[in-house]
């Protein structure tokens, strides 16, 4: 049988608050530990050692540091780069780490919207510092408050059923009153909570480990936001808890690592070409610049929250939609279409 293991995170935060500086302290490797934590390293693959160390800094067996069977899935959000690279996880936390102007509360927005259209009720810790391009976010929100006690209060009173997205600033994280909510939510056993965390700042850019643990990364491509390429989600550094353990179908997996695989060469092809020359490239490079430049174009999405402003109307794609899209491009089945007809566009039409 194929079992999944993943470390109890959630056990470790209780039990070991300062996780990087007591890692340090018995000889672990805090990249290790953070890798260990948010997926990058599966459970099966660390050092015994590592594992034992981990366990004893709780003051934990084994047994309670290890989950057995994953029991994750994946929240559908309709918009392409996400769900193909790097998923939400339902009851995970996500981080968003962008510079400014970089589209990230854009994002934040649309993803409130199509999460609240799925029923999902919306919880909004509000930031201290006045943020004016989150007002569309709070206006969508359910309940919106500064106030981690209020949060609290009104978590306990949806159903034990009940969907609900917190959305919360970096700054609490920072200040350690996310961990202190997260730890009352948890002990108390009330619904799972899925977690956005945004960095209002975009100072979160220059740490390694800007948010601690996390099921999902999105981190923010300047270069794609700087030429209006949007949602400007890095394809080849976002990561979900769901990819690094192939929690997956097989479909999705392979052709997930396959456009990775083709944007990091294109990337690379891309910076070549801007030195000698599209004409100048060798067949092969020629061919993954074509079809990077292609898929680069599919995976950008008309929103609805823009809609106002671009006067494109919003589109999901399911990821059924996103995966058929994404193969052709990969098989060259699209190699003849000029990159500005997929250009934020919503699913290929069919032929």
């Amino acid at each position: 049988m194929n079992e999944h293991l993943k470390l109890n995170v959630a056990l470790l935060k209780k039990r070991v608050p300062n996780l990087t500086a007591a890692s340090k302290a018995v000889g672990l490797r805090p990249a290790t530990v953070s890798n260990l934590c948010t997926g990058k390293i599966p459970v099966g693959r660390a050092e015994v050692k590592t594992i034992v160390a981990l366990a004893s800094l709780s003051g934990c067996t084994l047994d309670e540091l290890i989950i057995r069977g994953s029991g994750m899935e994946m929240i559908e959000t309709g918009i392409k780069a996400l769900d193909l690279f790097a998923p939400l996880v339902q009851g995970g936390n996500v981080g968003f780490v962008a510079r400014v102007q970089m589209g990230q509360l854009v994002l934040l927005a649309e993803l409130t919207h199509r999460l609240k259209n799925q029923d999902y009720s919306i919880m909004m810790l509000e930031p201290r510092v006045e943020t004016p391009d989150l007002e569309e976010t709070k206006k969508m929100s359910d309940f919106v408050t500064s106030s981690i006690d209020a949060v609290l209060q009104k978590i306990k009173e949806v159903e034990i059923r009940e969907k609900v997205i917190l959305i919360a600033d970096r700054s609490t994280i920072e200040t350690g009153e996310y961990f202190t909510l997260r730890d009352k939510i948890d002990n108390a056993g009330f619904p799972s909570i899925t977690t956005l965390l945004y960095d209002s700042s975009g100072d979160s850019v220059d740490e390694d480990n800007p948010y601690g643990p996390l099921e999902t990364l999105w981190p923010f491509d300047i270069e794609l936001s700087s030429r209006h390429l949007y949602p400007a989600i890095n394809s080849v550094l976002s990561t979900s808890t769901l990819i690094e353990d192939a929690l997956l179908n097989n479909q999705h997996m392979n052709v997930q690592r396959n456009a990775r695989k083709l944007l990091r060469r294109y990337k690379e092809v891309r910076v070549l070409s801007n030195s000698i020359g599209v004409e100048n490239l060798s067949e092969r490079d020629l061919a993954i610049y074509n079809r990077g430049i292609r898929l680069e174009a599919f995976l950008t999405q008309p929103f609805y929250v823009a809609e106002s402003f671009t006067k494109i109307k919003g589109e999901y794609v399911s990821l059924d939609e996103t995966i058929h899209g994404v193969q052709r491009i990969l098989d060259g089945a699209l190699d003849q279409v000029e990159p500005m007809e997929l250009t934020y566009i919503g699913k290929l039409k069919k032929k």
